[in-house]
């Protein structure tokens, strides 16, 4: 039987602690501050962003670990609760819920929300490979109801992509900015170096993995360290290339001066207290740490990689964009940023757009769950 009130069903595998799941948290605690009914359709339930959600939200696990499995069980959930409508996070859910739909029957409308740019993220893959990921996105994409894309950038690639119409995508802004994100910053500080302001910490933060390309970033501090030997860089996050990093660091004889915390439920009390962020990924869809640093007034420098960072610091204006990979160019952006940082007013300006409730009223309305 339908159910009384519209509902909003959200099909997504959290995996881990990413930015990806965090703001999909974000996304639903939006969504409810709003009075949205929100159901929660789960292939994995890995990672600490689940126990941010909303008790309101019901929790579906589907009893597999693979999105592919999933489909006769979200088949299932659609011809039974019959949802407004239903928001697949990530291509390969959105892919499944088309195939999911068609089996069901129902005419749930149905929405993709995109976060990567993807042709670049395949663009050391084999022909082979790009043609098994692209052929089913051209195939099933033209069946969504809308698409949503995270940046302009990752409109654009997924457009060309899924040889779709552009203006059959929607921008909308990642729900960075939470009206808890004030608190979390002014919370005790959490590491001895975060207060000593004789000694300025460089902030980096991520999954320690290729996308986000910290060896470049050690690279340009070894230079920055070198003309500054009282700056100190942090690194938080988890994976995998954790000790290749340490090795990278202790080569370049920065050891005594990198710290690598690892993940932090609170990562935002140490962005606040660092005196420059940089982002050195060698791809994004859009960097929502980046978004935070700005929003908390802290001034920045990033990798012109595709795509996000040129929309966020609007072309250089909030922040110098230097070329992926080029530790002597974001080193010298480095130490420029340092010298003459832009205002915390004018950084927390340029990310208006991305504060959660905004945010969540756009999905609404592309959700068709506006009155």
């Amino acid at each position: 039987m339908p159910h009384p009130t519209p509902v909003l069903a959200v099909f997504a595998s959290f995996s881990g602690s990413g930015g990806v799941e965090r703001m999909l948290v974000n996304l639903i605690r939006g969504l409810v501050d709003r009075g949205q009914a929100v159901e929660l359709l789960l292939v994995r339930a890995e990672g600490p962003h689940l126990e941010r959600l909303p008790p309101e939200v019901r929790q579906i696990h589907l009893g597999v670990d693979h999105t592919q499995l999933a489909i006769p069980a979200l088949a299932r959930y659609l011809r039974r609760r019959r949802p407004a409508a239903l928001l697949a996070a990530k291509d390969r859910a959105g892919r499944a819920a088309v195939i999911a739909r068609a089996l069901a029957g129902t005419d749930t409308r149905l929405v993709l929300r995109l976060g990567t740019h993807l042709s670049t993220a395949m663009a050391g893959r084999s022909w082979l490979a790009r043609w098994l990921r692209y052929t089913p996105i051209r195939a099933l994409y033209p069946r969504l109801d809308g698409i949503v894309a995270v940046s302009e950038g990752v409109a654009a690639d997924t457009a060309r992509i899924a040889r779709l119409d552009p203006t059959r995508i929607e921008v909308i802004r990642n729900p960075v900015i939470t009206p808890e994100l004030a608190e979390q910053a002014s919370a005790p500080c959490p590491h001895p170096w975060l207060d000593d302001d004789t000694a300025p910490v460089i902030l980096g933060a991520g999954r320690l993995q290729r996308q986000k390309d910290f060896p470049t970033l050690l690279r340009a501090f070894a230079r920055v360290h070198a003309e500054r030997p009282e700056c100190r860089l942090m690194i938080l996050g988890e994976g995998g290339g954790r000790d290749r990093l340490e090795r990278l660091a202790h080569e370049l004889g920065i050891g005594a001066a990198v710290a690598l915390p690892g993940f932090q439920h609170n990562p935002y009390a140490f962005i606040a207290r660092a005196r420059l962020f940089v982002l050195s990924s060698a791809w994004e869809g859009s960097p929502n740490v980046l978004t935070e640093a700005l929003a908390l007034g802290v001034p920045a420098v990033a990798t012109d990689c595709p795509s996000g960072p040129r929309e966020l610091l609007d072309g250089g204006r909030y922040g110098p964009l230097v070329a992926v990979g080029d530790d002597q160019a974001l080193a010298h952006a480095m130490i420029a940023t340092l010298d003459a940082p832009r205002s915390s007013t004018t950084l927390r300006q340029a990310v208006a757009a991305y504060h959660q409730q905004r945010s969540a009223a756009h999905y609404l309305e592309v959700l068709g769950l506006t009155d």
